[in-house]
């Protein structure tokens, strides 16, 4: 019995999906799924035609402050203790599952969630899967768990032939440009006065249609178009981020630290090497990068027994901009027998240098004083978790808010250091929005 969940308790099945089944669904990939469902509010966490995909929902945590990580790992683990679990694959992701977004501040408004959907499909490394969960009296069975899967695929397949640019209006959120150039040149001033290295500062943009858009759609057209990124949707947040909080597989650790941003529309006609030599060279580049990853290694330590990370970042290539980027790779120590779950880190974590700053706390502050807005889920954790403590979780970038059917909020952000223009700061947060600007069929900025 769970509480504040009725008298019922957690059941899940998880069923392997072989080639035959999959070709009667019609479904060859999980990007080929989500363009056949009727419902067009799906869960997803996907990459190259592989991740997962919720549908429906039997059960949610709401919360916020600086608690919402820790109740919502309380809230779980309480769901999972007298859970009835069939699962004859136990990979990541299969058996008791939830889809979660968390707000980037403690002092946010916005409601972190945790969703636990009705049937998951998932798919990875050659295997696919189905999985029903329940908190009904009923045992979910192979058979059940079909029946509902047809249902939700009995509409027609949504198209993502890239059409005309939408009928609608980007405009600033709560700054304009000149004021956020203003924030940037006070960020500035803050660090030279002593300190602080570093501070993120982000802005926001609302675009208005004069048609309804499909989430679906815009999903569809991120990961076609942003096939490296993990493209994500936990209700109305959308996005296709390239920056992996971490990534838990029964005691490895991931994290992927983008720090150090160089806008693809700079490149030169027929030149080679040129991100490797602007990107790559630039001190002011290299060294907003080095006190990102220096603050997850910081982070991350007290939870590892073995750490690794490259001694020099790579360059990753991205349609719209280039990234200096590391892979840091952690074997998790075990307490009392037990090992951190990808929720817990996820807590220990954020938010990272990258999005926040370095001190973080004094770089936390200066946002709050800066921005003027609230960040809401941009910025903050995206992703998935399941019940052996495994799970993706993301940081939700290159992302928006669809607030209704015709009105999507758009965030980007960029890291200020002693170094930075404002005028330099502000392209960057235009080639940031790019991925959401195509996604949204919107061609410019202006």
């Amino acid at each position: 019995m769970t509480a504040s969940l009725g008298t019922h308790s957690l059941r899940t099945l998880t069923m392997a999906l072989d080639p035959a089944t999959l070709s009667g669904l019609n479904v060859s990939s999980a990007d080929s799924l989500l363009g056949a469902l009727s419902t067009d509010d799906p869960l997803c966490w996907l990459r190259r035609g592989e991740g997962l995909v919720g549908l429906g929902q039997i059960a949610i945590f709401k919360g916020t402050g600086p608690s919402r990580f820790s109740d919502a790992e309380r809230w779980w683990r309480k769901l999972l203790l007298w859970a009835d679990v069939s699962d004859s694959i136990r990979m990541p992701g299969t058996g008791p599952m939830a889809f979660g977004s968390f707000a980037f501040s403690k002092t946010s408004s916005f409601r972190s969630v945790l969703i636990v959907p009705e049937l998951v499909v998932g798919f990875f490394g050659g295997t696919a899967w189905l999985t029903q969960l329940s908190l009904d009296c009923a045992t979910p069975t192979t058979d059940s768990a079909l029946a509902l899967l047809r249902r939700e695929l009995a509409g027609s397949a949504i198209s993502t032939t890239p059409g005309p640019a939408s009928a609608g209006t980007v405009q600033s959120g709560a700054l304009t440009e000149a004021q956020w150039k203003d924030t940037v040149s006070a960020g500035v001033a803050a660090i030279a006065r002593g300190g602080l290295e570093k501070v993120v500062l982000a802005r926001d943009v609302v675009a208005t249609f004069d048609d309804p858009v499909r989430r679906v759609s815009i999903l569809q057209r991120l990961l076609d178009l942003y096939s490296e990124c993990w493209t994500y949707g936990v209700r109305g947040l959308v996005g296709a981020t390239p920056e992996i909080l971490i990534k838990v597989d029964g005691s490895t650790a991931q994290a992927r630290v983008l720090a150090g941003t160089l806008d693809r529309e700079d490149e030169p006609a027929g030149s080679t090497g040129f991100a490797s030599t602007v990107l790559g060279g630039s001190i002011k580049q290299r060294q907003e990068h080095d006190f990102a990853v220096r603050s997850l290694v910081r982070q991350l330590t007290p939870f590892a027994s073995d750490l690794s990370f490259p001694p020099e970042p790579f360059i990753l290539e991205l349609p719209n901009v280039w990234h200096l980027a590391s892979d840091v790779t952690a074997e998790l120590a075990s307490s009392n027998g037990h090992l951190p779950s990808s929720l817990a880190l996820v807590e220990a974590l954020h938010p990272t240098a990258a999005v926040c700053g370095t001190p973080r706390d004094d770089a936390g502050r200066l946002i709050l004083q800066l921005e003027k807005m609230d960040r809401g889920p941009y910025a903050g954790p995206v992703g998935w978790m399941d019940g052996a403590g495994n799970g993706e979780w993301g940081i939700a970038l290159r992302g928006a808010v669809l607030e209704d059917s015709r009105h999507a909020r758009l965030y980007a952000g960029a890291g200020i250091v002693e170094a930075s223009d404002p005028e330099a700061e502000l392209a960057e947060t235009w080639a940031k929005f790019r991925p959401m600007l195509q996604a949204l069929n919107l061609h410019t900025h202006t």
